[in-house]
C-alpha cells in the first residue's frame, strides 16, 4: 500500500487591510514556492495583485516575531502580512513608463513641519563612459520593481522617524531620450541634514536592489546593459 507524502507548507494569514485586499484572511502555500523572503512576496504578489503596489509597505511576522528580507521560510512557518499600523504613512513609490514630474514628488514629501526638503533628479546623459549616448531602455521586472521600490522606501522612513524623514520617488521605465528624467527621489525633514541623508539613502538603495535594468544604445546603433560586462580577467568564448 502506497502512502501519500504530504509537501511541506508555510500558513499566510493577512490582517486589516492586507485581507481585504487579498481577499482572505488564511491559505497555505508548499515551501518550494517561497523558498526565501524575496519568493514568498513575489508568489503574494503573482496570486493577489491588488496586493502587489503595497506589499513593498507590509512587514512580515513569522510565529509571533517580526523578520527582515533576510528570513527563510521553514516548513510549518506561520507568516502574518501586517499593513502599516494607523498613523503610519505610505511613502508614493511608482516605476512607470509615462514622464515624470518633479512637482509631484516635492508635494509628496513637503508638509508644515518640513523645514529642509531634497531632491535628486537622474537625467539621461548623451555619453557614458566616455561613448556617446543615444537613448536608454529601462526595464522592470512586472511585480516585484514597484514592491521592492517601496519597501526601500518605507525601509528609509522607519531608520530615519525619530529624523522626522518623509521620502518618496518614481522611476521610468520603456525607452527615454537624452534629457528625459529617469528618476526622481525626495526627502523632507525638519532640518537639511536628515533630509539629505533621507535622500541620499533613498537613492543608493533603489540602484542598489530595485529590479529595474538599463540599456545603453549609442548613435550607430549599438547597445549594451549596463554592468552585464564580465569581469576584465573572465575568458571569452572562441
Amino acid at each position: 500500500m502506497f502512502q501519500s507524502v504530504t509537501e511541506p507548507e508555510i500558513t499566510i494569514r493577512y490582517f486589516a487591510g492586507a485581507r481585504e485586499l487579498a481577499g482572505l484572511t488564511e491559505e497555505r502555500l508548499p515551501l518550494g514556492e517561497v523558498s526565501s523572503h524575496a519568493a514568498l512576496r513575489a508568489s503574494l504578489a503573482t496570486r493577489h495583485p491588488a496586493l502587489a503596489p503595497l506589499l513593498g509597505a507590509m512587514r512580515f511576522a513569522v510565529n509571533d516575531a517580526f523578520v527582515g528580507t533576510d528570513y527563510v521560510p521553514v516548513a510549518g512557518d506561520r507568516v502574518d502580512v501586517l499593513p502599516p499600523v494607523a498613523g503610519g504613512s505610505l511613502p508614493l513609490a511608482e516605476v512607470r513608463s509615462t514622464p515624470l514630474s518633479i512637482d509631484e514628488i516635492y508635494r509628496a514629501v513637503s508638509h508644515a513641519g518640513a523645514g529642509g526638503v531634497t531632491l535628486f533628479v537622474g537625467v539621461v546623459r548623451d555619453v557614458a563612459d566616455g561613448k556617446p549616448v543615444a537613448r536608454l531602455d529601462y526595464e522592470q521586472h512586472p511585480t516585484l520593481a514597484a514592491t521592492e521600490l517601496a519597501a526601500v522606501l518605507r525601509e528609509v522612513q522607519d531608520e530615519l522617524a525619530s529624523d522626522g524623514v518623509r521620502v518618496a520617488a518614481t522611476h521610468r521605465v520603456g525607452e527615454l531620450a537624452v534629457g528625459d528624467l529617469a528618476v526622481v527621489v525626495g526627502a523632507s525633514a525638519p532640518h537639511r541634514d536628515a533630509a539629505f541623508r533621507g535622500c541620499r539613502l533613498a537613492i543608493d538603495r533603489l540602484k542598489e536592489r530595485v529590479p529595474i535594468w538599463k540599456k545603453e544604445w549609442e548613435p550607430g546603433g549599438a547597445a549594451h546593459w549596463v554592468n552585464l560586462d564580465p569581469p576584465p580577467d573572465t575568458p571569452r568564448d572562441s
